[in-house]
């Protein structure tokens, strides 16, 4: 225990320091949670864990949470909360980065990156209500508990950009005076008596923390197997992992033979080989210098280690893979068994690093596609469960409904884009190149580099491969006979977005077929080298870049059509105001040779969908088909007819809705995700989004399963209700009408069974896709 001065030299610190954290030596602060209480029957993991994870974690994780408040650890706890958001699109300079397990390693080195504790830090372990921001948050609650089933008034802000207030106990007395509807769940009902007087308890005892789990044997034969794997001393193997690192950074990684509760792990840099401590190495991005400077002293090396991933697992950040065995014949595979030689390693210097064409361009373009194609659902998972992928600025890049698939590997097309990549790389940089600080007229450079790339790349293609490839659907990757990662549909749901397996929905409203250059350039700009942290100028290079890029995946899509279909399809899909720089990168997307694809229709868009479909129906996943749920007639009949609604019905419902459906009699229950894709003139422009909308194009997509981890609205009906729901869906006119069918079957963010109809949701997820399973985001809960 601490003697009684030490706290009050504390409190007189934060007296004095108030909101200047962020100014003052990291080595001045401490705090007493770097030394964490423990108690054998009030602790962490079975007391206060279960409760935060079911009630406070569906709106604080991630970067996006509540002044940084992550509750899904004791750590993130512990480090407390901070006012200044992470998502601030228009910033001169980037913000240093604040990552929980990276940036600082104790309470006390946040309080020195501008963490104000939540938990009680000044009085006794014995006594910790008074000055703990969480106690009273959770008491201002349970006065004012907001389970009436009413709306919501508007003194509630839920739009997720909106000012947090992200009191300190200092200011919470006017916090409360102010804002006495405030308490936490914000904007959701109290937790029951029972979950509210546990946590309580867990605080008064000083929130004691647990000792961790021992490492199953399972996991400690994975981590030895494979960072022996990653840690081998030849020039190839380190170029590989460093490869390899750079593609699963931010994955979810478990090994096989796992027992009981999947413990998953992060793929890390450190300094210190396997079998020895390490400290991750905190740079900006996975290829920056892990030395203390950019070109790397050849007497040092870096090493691939296995890190616990300690954070609740919740489903807009959750990306499982599985290194096993046969993962790793693969891998050695495509990586060792071909007869190449690495003579020197890549040094760390931004020009090098960010463009994996330069960086890695010893390992043949087969390997690489290979690995990236073996797992696509994950590799783009990546795009959309990384930190670029919140917000709408960074999402009205993409439309919200489309098909992906792949080109084929096997095919000649892959050789000669491997020889126009040796010889054309240098023309292609990546925003990452000029770091987090960069200038918001750089596209300008990057849009005549693509222009040269894109026209080159038509000349060497007409010039070397199309007139020995055919360009017919044999182009297109059918999974070698049985991976489903073939197809992939890609959704948005305003500023957030999902990527399942298998083509939902009958016509989408876009297609890209990517191949290796692009697959790899979207990885380097949205994932490798984004920083969520990074200034205005980043973050809209990295927006207009990825224009580029998802214009040249239409553009290979499209030269499946015939010569005289493609332009008029593109124009359909820019119609209206399109800006400049499409039409002046559409000049170079042009892939010249005809279509050997069969047409027996003058729609030769909507075949060509119909005739990609059937080319993948062997490895197309079922897992989201709607059959999958109720197998009645009835029911089936009126699932399928939602998707039949279109135009201002379609137009007027939330993005993404969850649905559950229950069978009393049968005792049986399904989940379905609702989804509205609307429909625009085009998306060539990132401002002014509602002036191209076009909502009598709008469609619905219903899905089984989960195709959200952000719901904006739930649904609870019977299975005899499901008609009557279609019949209301369809019949929808105006907002009385939607208000009519919330009142119907909608759970309000202030119905008293909310947290059941919850709890529900989450344990039919976690039974039905356990692997997947991920609590889901409420932060965009609508308030009806």
């Amino acid at each position: 225990m601490r003697v009684k001065s030490k706290f009050l030299w504390l409190f007189t610190v934060v007296a004095v320091a108030g909101c200047t954290y962020g100014f003052v030596d990291p080595q001045a602060l401490w705090s007493v949670y770097d030394n964490p209480p423990t108690n054998e029957k009030v602790n962490y993991t079975e007391t206060a864990k279960p409760i935060l994870d079911k009630r406070c974690v569906v709106c604080h994780a991630c970067y996006d949470a509540p002044c940084q408040l992550k509750l899904g650890s004791y750590e993130g706890i512990t480090r407390g909360a901070n006012k200044k958001p992470v998502y601030h699109g228009d910033r001169l300079l980037a913000d240093n980065p604040t990552r929980l397990f990276i940036d600082a390693r104790s309470p006390g080195e946040w309080r020195g990156k501008g963490f104000y504790p939540v938990l009680d830090e000044i009085s006794e372990f014995n006594d910790q209500l008074n000055n703990s921001v969480l106690a009273s948050m959770l008491a201002l609650k349970r006065s004012h508990p907001t389970n009436d089933g009413q709306a919501l008034s508007d003194e509630f802000e839920f739009d997720i950009n909106r000012d947090m207030q992200c009191p300190t106990i200092g200011e919470f007395p006017a916090y409360q005076q102010d804002h006495s509807q405030w308490g936490m769940p914000y904007g959701l009902p109290a937790i029951d008596m029972d979950e509210h007087n546990l946590l309580m308890q867990w605080l008064q005892a000083g929130a004691p923390t647990s000792e961790p789990a021992p490492i199953a044997s399972a996991d400690q034969k994975g981590i030895e197997q494979w960072e022996a794997f990653f840690n081998q001393d030849s020039l190839k193997q380190q170029l590989v992992s460093r490869y390899l690192y750079e593609h699963l950074f931010i994955s979810h990684i478990y090994f096989e033979d796992r027992q009981g509760n999947t413990q998953y792990w992060s793929l890390q840099r450190a300094l210190t080989p396997p079998g020895q401590p390490f400290t991750p190495v905190a740079t900006v991005r996975p290829f920056g210098s892990p030395f203390e400077t950019q070109q790397k002293d050849t007497t040092q090396r870096v090493y691939y280690r296995f890190m616990p991933v300690k954070n609740t697992i919740v489903a807009k950040l959750h990306m499982p893979i599985e290194l096993n065995q046969a993962r790793m014949q693969k891998w050695q595979k495509w990586f060792f068994e071909p007869d190449y030689q690495v003579t020197s390693l890549p040094g760390y210097e931004p020009e090098i690093a960010s463009n994996p064409f330069v960086a890695f361009a010893q390992i043949p373009v087969a390997s690489r596609y290979r690995f990236m194609l073996d797992e696509s659902q994950h590799t783009i998972m990546q795009f959309i469960k990384g930190p670029v992928c919140r917000g709408q600025i960074a999402l009205n890049v993409i439309n919200d409904h489309f098909w992906v698939m792949f080109l084929n590997p096997t095919s000649e097309i892959l050789d000669h884009q491997g020889e126009f990549l040796s010889e054309s790389r240098k023309i292609i940089s990546m925003p990452a190149e000029a770091e987090s600080n960069a200038l918001p007229t750089n596209w300008i450079s990057y849009a005549r580099q693509e222009h040269e790339y894109l026209t080159k790349r038509s000349e060497y293609l007409a010039s070397h491969a199309l007139e020995e490839v055919p360009l017919d659907l044999n182009i297109i990757w059918q999974g070698d006979g049985d991976n489903d990662n073939a197809g992939l549909t890609i959704v948005r749901h305003y500023d957030a977005a999902t990527v399942v397996k298998g083509f939902l929905g009958e016509r989408p409203q876009t297609a890209w077929l990517i191949t290796y250059p692009l697959f790899e350039r979207i990885h380097y700009l949205l994932v490798a080298g984004y920083d969520v942290y990074g200034n205005v100028g980043h973050q809209l290079n990295s927006r207009i870049y990825m224009d580029f890029l998802r214009m040249e995946g239409e553009f290979n899509f499209l030269a499946l059509l015939p010569k005289e279909s493609r332009e008029k399809v593109r124009e359909h899909w820019y119609r209206g105001n399109v800006s400049s720089i499409e039409k002046y990168l559409a000049e170079g997307n042009q892939i010249n040779g005809e279509s050997a694809v069969k047409y027996t229709s003058d729609d030769h868009l909507s075949q060509l969908y119909q005739k990609v479909r059937a080319h993948l129906s062997g490895v197309l996943s079922k897992k989201h088909d709607i059959d999958n749920g109720f197998t009645d007639n009835t029911s089936k009949t009126a699932l399928h007819s939602i998707q039949d609604i279109v135009g201002i019905p379609a137009s007027l419902l939330p993005q993404s809705s969850i649905l559950l459906v229950e069978d009393a009699r049968a005792n049986e229950q399904h989940i379905y995700t609702l989804l509205s894709n609307n429909a625009y003139t085009n998306i060539s422009h990132f401002l002014a989004e509602d002036a191209r909308r076009l909502p009598e194009e709008d469609t619905l997509t219903l899905s089984y399963g989960f195709a959200t981890a952000h719901p904006n609205a739930i649904f609870y009906l019977q299975k005899e209700q499901l008609e009557a729901f279609r019949k209301s869906l369809a019949a929808l006119n105006n907002e009385q009408d939607l208000q009519a069918l919330f009142e119907a079957y909608g759970v309000r963010r202030t119905a008293p069974d909310f947290w059941q109809v919850s709890d529900k949701i989450h344990n039919w997820y976690q039974q039905t896709y356990p692997l997947e399973f991920g609590y889901l985001d409420y932060n965009r809960l609508i308030n009806w």
